[in-house]
């Protein structure tokens, strides 16, 4: 028998929380339903009741009821929802975890479930997936989305059929998933970040690894995908990282569309994994008519097109100072082996000799301003090629052959 957790608001979808309840049950589990009803006094008392979750973060539920802050109120019960969620975990009483609502219930869920480990079941059930909210709801998350389309009101057949699909949905996530306390890499396993712009030099790094015995996974650099595995190193999965891409982090300053949020990078070097960089993309930006500020870089005089969507331009002389001491800055706080790995004619397939992004000159501002900001524990290694040749991708696999020690991290294992 699984434990799942059903998070919602009683006040509002009583009836169906109480069916999701149990049509859980029905298929043999334990449904524990947690209220967060923030409005009236709700029908019937679930298992976890609004004052339990409101005490948790030293609040009185009468207080948030009366209170007029609703964004007070919801982070207040977002809170402790998170704390009970967690506290179930702890206890061994949490094996899945559901949401049903609307859009703000679904933004509670997303917030709680973020806060859970990976492979641990995940479940939204909303009305509308609206496309402005999905990407919090996902974030970097494995989180599954239940588009329902209609309101969850009343109890007629099609909510009836859709809340028992939920129910079956999260019932059959819990029964054939892996426990996530099961979850293992083979060891050694290493991360890998690229993106299109270095899909050569990326395969090369796989080839060679593997060819050495490593285990090797390859997350897609686009601002979700390397922020889930920055996420999952946290949780202690990977005992190495060579991140060829790690732009999100500036992108997220200069608000492009491959933000990675400024955490980017920390997981790695506070768990202090071995970690060799590279510079892909840090001298670049997009300029597409996707992105929120393009005029501030579409007139820019040197820009590569891609597609109708797609555009790349440089950064400028003062953004690439920026870009410097901001990886300067966040490598200082590596606890374990750091290099960085410089390749000295072009950062990516697209500013290689005789594109129009091509500035080895521009790039060594980055390089200067880096070196005068960054401890000395971080090493600088440059390379005379591109970051696509071959010989670059042997560059990073050779360095991190050498301060990756494998007695070290299995143990830390």
């Amino acid at each position: 028998m699984k434990k799942v957790l059903i998070i919602g608001t009683v006040d509002t979808k009583g009836e169906q929380l109480a069916y999701l309840k149990k049509r859980i049950e029905d298929r043999g589990h334990s449904a524990i339903l947690m209220d967060l009803s923030m409005g009236e006094v709700p029908a019937f008392r679930a298992d976890i009741v609004p004052e339990e979750v409101a005490s948790l973060v030293g609040k009185k539920i009468e207080e948030l009821r009366a209170s007029k802050d609703r964004l007070a109120v919801t982070e207040a019960m977002t809170a402790g929802a998170q704390q009970k969620a967690l506290e179930l975990l702890s206890r061994g009483e949490l094996h899945g975890v559901v949401a049903l609502g609307g859009v703000t219930m679904a933004l509670i869920g997303a917030r709680v479930m973020e806060k859970l480990p990976f492979g641990l079941p995940k479940l939204i059930a909303v009305p509308a997936a609206m496309p402005v909210y999905v990407p919090r709801w996902f974030d970097a998350t494995d989180v599954a989305v239940f588009q329902v389309i209609m309101e969850f009101s009343g109890m007629n057949d099609l909510v009836k059929n859709a809340i028992e699909q939920v129910a079956g949905a999260i019932c059959g996530m819990v029964e054939e998933g892996r426990s996530h306390r099961s979850l293992r890499l083979p060891y050694p396993s290493v991360a890998i970040t690229e993106i299109g712009f270095s899909v050569r030099c990326a395969q090369e790094v796989e080839r060679l690894l593997e060819e050495r015995g490593y285990h090797v996974f390859s997350f897609h650099a686009q601002g979700i995908s390397d922020r889930a595995m920055d996420r999952l190193i946290s949780q202690g999965f990977f005992d190495g990282l060579i991140d060829i891409v790690p732009a999100g982090l500036i992108e997220e300053v200069l608000q492009g569309n491959r933000a990675a949020g400024m955490e980017r990078l920390d997981a790695p070097l506070k768990r202090g994994i071995p970690v060799v960089l590279a510079p892909c993309c840090l001298n670049l930006t997009g300029c597409g008519p996707t992105r929120k500020d393009r005029e501030k870089y579409a007139t820019r005089p040197r820009i590569w097109k891609m597609d109708a969507m797609r555009a790349m331009t440089r950064l400028n002389e003062e953004e690439l100072r920026l870009c410097a001491k901001l990886y300067a800055e966040k490598l200082n706080n590596a606890e374990g082996p750091v290099r960085f790995l410089i390749p000295l004619k072009g950062w990516s397939s697209i500013d290689r000799e005789g594109t129009v992004l091509y500035d080895p000159e521009e790039d060594r501002i980055f390089v200067e301003e880096f070196k005068k900001h960054v401890k000395s524990k971080v090493e600088i290694i440059e390379v005379d090629c591109n970051l696509e040749d071959p010989e670059f991708a042997q560059a990073l696999v050779e360095n991190f052959e050498q301060i990756f020690s494998r007695g070290r991290c299995k143990d830390e294992r």
